[in-house]
């Protein structure tokens, strides 16, 4: 299958899955996530990322979040995700992994490791410094 057919697939089963969240999904999208609540920054949901679903993604911080549910206790999903992560950390994007459980039941802990992450991200790439001659007036 070639990359384009495959990308069009991913996007279709993303577009579907975003209808078909999960409640730890959901809550972390509409408290923390939702309308550049985290810090200013926009993330987006269920979004393709090489042959991946990312549960959210900042383009601006190259971060990819997941929500883990049951699913990733599953006999052998520990190496997937292992593996899935590797490939994303080679392409440059950054990834962070919480559980539903936490999500649930430590949002405020949640929260507060990814504003972490954003504040040492910031850290590393401060803005551009204003030169003169740009287009700002």
């Amino acid at each position: 299958m070639d990359n384009n057919q495959n990308n069009s697939k991913l996007k279709t089963y993303a577009r579907g899955h975003r209808n078909d969240s999960t409640k730890a999904e959901i809550r972390m999208w509409c408290e923390l996530l939702r309308n550049k609540k985290m810090l200013g920054y926009s993330f987006l949901r269920q979004r393709p990322i090489a042959n991946y679903i990312a549960d959210f993604f900042s383009k601006d911080l190259k971060l990819v979040i997941e929500v883990d549910g049951l699913s990733h206790e599953w006999e052998g999903q520990f190496e997937k995700d292992r593996v899935r992560e590797s490939i994303l950390k080679t392409l440059g994007f950054h990834v962070l992994r919480f559980s539903d459980d936490e999500v649930m039941n430590d949002i405020e802990n949640v929260n507060r490791t990814i504003q972490n992450f954003i504040t040492d991200w910031e850290q590393r790439h401060p803005p551009a410094p204003f030169r003169r001659g740009t287009s700002e007036s």
